[in-house]
């Protein structure tokens, strides 16, 4: 472990005590009533310093702070002396959950089977996931509005019912919303997308779950996360010139790749961390989804204060200071990091990320060698700007920067310039400010507030089919996500190298030292450009149509809809328990594919036009990995039946094998690859599986959150002991669990082998690894987690 020495301590700004009062003149607009948003500072700390004595007043991490004080039962949870980070089991009581309109209707259904009144926390919907991006803002929002309304009405009727604050379609994107509205430092949340932890711009700890997960805390079931190790990301230096905080993030993921976050949380400290705007370490927080982190973090700032102070947070400001000043708010001196990485934040240049994968990190000055090396076109297709990673004022301010620039210079867009504003808050602040007309006058079309093109709501179609290059402020570039061309090249940027790019229409371009050529022939040359980080003026609300009446009562007349014949809802059935002739070992599996390679809950479960199936069991699951790869063979959605009857071929589509297994009451096996399930918090991409009858998963490893949501789902996730062992297991092979009986019976030491029986008569065992925890395994046995909990409540 990393030591956090007194002189790096001290040098950090948020120490509570250094803390003053913000000379900030953005006043904001209005104030709102924050009793329902403000963290219980007074139980928090008393909690806090309750657990400092069991640990013997060891120095603590901020993010242990705040973790341990969520605790809902300190002695039980970190009883024993022994090592807690990455071992320990953590049962917590998160403070507030958010639901975005995609994933919210999976985890509404289960919530609804749970047979509760209300929700046990506050609880918000946000409607971002289902507008595309067509033509313009009005017009999209409107037809999207139309397509989807029997979703729309779903989800209002629950929220209303059950007491939900529910955003409607137009108001913004989830991550902007809640940290314009709900964060707060020091406070634990849980949101059902990975990008959650944007809200750790505001110092907490932000966390992207599955449904089945968001519906432990609004049943008040406490919430189980393995504790997770702390890494420390000193930051010195000041950003200057063409950098960004994206330039930051950029850096670290490929610094420490899409796996290196997995277990572990990024707490940043040091100077460096108070010259950043609030917004613009929700950016750094949203992108370490990038990584595998659990979540990201910081100590308070100064920064975050008027930023709380800006969007009508006022009161929370006030109640965070004083825990800032008790030491609540920081890491303690001495703090033990597992590692702790150094960045100088004055060395960094711009970096493009990419293709195919976030941690494809190249500085812009060697991004143009880099194209031509690698023999892509010099061409840029698109430029995409916004998203919940970069659409905040001070993102839309720098941009716009650049686009007086170059309309004083006569020059437009020479690719299609899209714009999408975070949050109705956002566009309209924008537009008040002539950000919008000043986008617009150099060739920029704005976008519905919404998610839009950065989750495949896009309607492309200048380009289909063939390679092409965009560049993109998103924070996700796997192949096809964006416009479902597996052909397109994403490379992320900062918004202000996306925008200079734009009007070059090239990839080699590099607005630090490149000049355009103007009409006249003269060379024109951008200057760096600056953003504003709050609105003088103060934000303004835009449309209020939008947003929700805070804090509602729950109204249980309310009928939930859901009509009987729809094809876009569907209720849920429980899941069976996979139990039966051999005890509490599994039945023989038969596997279905050995899957190669990268495979994201993207190519588990696609988005793009399936998003309109998110609600309906039945018919997203016709997409279960269609786009993922078939070791044997190499065939992208091929999987072998090799016990198909006369009439069935031998080969045909993923989903279609799985269905013939399903249909013969055969469950069945997977065997992947590292990293399995990376990307978003889709727990489709473990309901699809465990709706066709897969009980389990042998990996040679597993992303964070797609292994809890396989947990949650009844399907049992199994570590390959000798990564090797990958290689030895194909199609149409049986594997039996041995053991799993004496861990289910509570001998947490049982060693779970596999017994493989090939196609060919050869029988092996092999030994496998597993993070079941005793809760976890519970939930195994009864079916899913759900099942559980429901067997759990009082009749």
């Amino acid at each position: 472990m990393k030591m956090l020495s007194t002189a790096l301590r001290n040098s950090a700004l948020a120490a509570g005590p250094t803390l003053r009062r913000s000379l900030a003149t953005h006043a904001p607009f209005y104030e709102k009533d924050c009793s329902s948003i403000t963290p219980p500072y007074a139980q928090l700390i008393e909690k806090w310093e309750y657990v400092r004595e069991l640990l013997n007043n060891r120095p603590l991490t901020l993010a242990e702070k705040i973790l341990y004080s969520h605790l809902n039962d300190p002695e039980k949870s970190l009883s024993g002396g022994g090592k807690i980070r990455g071992e320990s089991y953590l049962q917590l009581t998160p403070q507030r959950v958010a639901m975005q309109d995609a994933s919210a209707q999976m985890a509404l259904l289960q919530f609804m089977s749970a047979g509760l009144s209300r929700c046990a926390v506050p609880t918000s919907i946000h409607c971002d996931h289902l507008i595309q991006a067509i033509d313009g803002a009005e017009s999209d929002l409107k037809r999207s509005i139309a397509s989807n309304k029997e979703v729309f009405d779903f989800l209002e009727s629950a929220a209303r019912k059950y007491g939900i604050e529910f955003w409607k379609p137009g108001s913004g994107i989830i991550h902007q919303i809640v940290l314009e509205n709900y964060a707060a430092p020091g406070m634990l949340m849980l949101g059902t997308d990975s990008h959650t932890p944007n809200a750790g711009g505001l110092g907490l700890l932000a966390i992207g779950v599955g449904g089945a997960d968001a519906v432990d805390a609004m049943t008040g079931t406490p919430w189980e996360l393995k504790a997770p190790q702390v890494v420390g990301i000193h930051l010195t230096g000041k950003l200057g010139g063409w950098a960004t905080p994206k330039d930051l993030i950029l850096h670290l993921a490929g610094k420490l790749t899409v796996r290196g976050g997995t277990g572990r949380i990024l707490e940043y400290f040091g100077p460096g961390v108070a010259s950043q705007s609030c917004t613009g370490l929700a950016t750094v927080a949203n992108m370490g989804a990038e990584v595998g982190a659990t979540t990201s973090t910081f100590p308070y700032t100064e920064n975050m204060r008027a930023y709380l102070n800006a969007t009508g947070r006022a009161p929370v400001a006030r109640a965070a200071d004083k825990a800032a000043s008790m030491g609540f708010l920081n890491a303690d001196e001495g703090a033990e990091y597992d590692e702790v990485i150094e960045i100088n934040l004055s060395e960094l240049e711009p970096i493009i990320n990419g293709p195919f994968t976030p941690d494809l990190a190249t500085p812009l000055s060697k991004f143009g060698s880099f194209v031509k090396e690698q023999g892509w076109k010099d061409e840029l297709s698109a430029g995409l700007i916004g998203s919940c990673t970069n659409s905040s004022y001070e993102d839309m301010t720098r941009v716009a920067e650049l686009a007086k620039q170059a309309k004083a210079a006569g020059l437009v867009t020479k690719v299609p310039f899209l714009c999408t504003p975070g949050s109705e808050q956002i566009r309209a602040t924008m537009e008040r400010d002539g950000v919008i007309d000043t986008l617009e006058d150099v060739g920029a079309v704005v976008l519905a507030n919404a998610c839009g093109p950065c989750i495949g709501q896009w309607k492309r179609d200048d380009i289909k089919g063939e390679e092409n290059a965009i560049l993109t402020s998103f924070n996700r570039n796997f192949k096809s996500r964006n416009d479902g061309n597996q052909l397109t090249m994403n490379f992320l940027a900062s918004p202000t190298i996306v925008t200079a790019m734009a009007f070059s229409g090239s990839l080699s371009f590099n607005p630090m030292t490149d000049t355009l050529t103007l009409p006249s022939g003269k060379p024109f040359r951008f200057a760096p450009p600056t953003g504003q980080d709050l609105p003088t003026k103060g934000f303004t609300q835009g449309n209020t149509d939008y947003y929700p009446s805070p804090t509602p009562e729950p109204q249980p007349e309310t009928e939930v809809i859901i009509r009987a014949d729809s094809q876009r809802l569907e209720l849920l059935e429980p899941f069976q328990s996979h139990f039966g002739d051999r005890g509490l070992e599994l039945p023989p599996l038969k596997v279905l594919m050995r899957v190669r390679g990268k495979c994201t809950t993207d190519h588990i479960s696609a988005a793009g036009p399936w998003l309109k199936y998110k609600g309906h069991l039945t018919n997203i699951s016709e997409n279960l990995l269609i786009t993922a790869v078939n070791d044997e063979g190499g065939g992208v959605n091929v999987a072998f039946d090799h016990d198909h009857a006369a009439s069935e071929t031998e080969t045909d589509t993923i989903p279609a094998v799985a269905k013939r297994f399903k249909a013969r009451n055969q469950p069945w096996t997977l065997v992947v690859d590292d990293n399995y399930g990376e990307g978003s918090a889709r727990e489709h991409a473990a309901l699809q599986p465990r709706f066709y009858g897969c009980a389990m998963i042998i990996a040679r490893s597993f992303a964070r959150i797609h292994e809890t949501n396989l947990k949650k789902q009844g399907v049992l996730p199994l570590w390959f002991a000798d990564k090797a062992n990958y290689s030895r297991i194909g199609s149409g092979d049986v594997v039996e669990t041995i053991g799993l009986a004496d861990l289910i019976e509570g001998r947490q030491d049982a060693a779970v082998k596999l017994k493989v029986t090939k196609r060919t008569g050869e029988v092996f065992e092999i030994i496998t690894k597993h993070t079941m925890s005793e809760d976890q395994l519970k939930w195994f046995r009864a079916g899913s987690a759900l099942n559980f909990i429901r067997s759990q409540m009082s009749p």
